[in-house]
């Protein structure tokens, strides 16, 4: 089903994003603005799961 690979690759970049955002924070001097960026990547993809979530229940 194209939806639910669609599904998959949107929780691997989510997990992805997290990974990155943990690497970044564990520098000395990282970097305020690219992890912000980061985050609100983050919540745009977990957005759009529930979105895609909620409309197949």
């Amino acid at each position: 089903m194209a939806l639910q690979g669609h599904m998959q690759e949107l929780s691997e970049k989510h997990k992805k994003l997290q990974d990155l955002i943990e690497t970044e924070m564990n520098h000395p001097d990282w970097d305020e603005v690219r992890v912000a960026a980061l985050k609100k990547e983050k919540l745009r993809i977990k957005d759009e799961l529930e979105r895609l979530r909620s409309s197949v229940h």
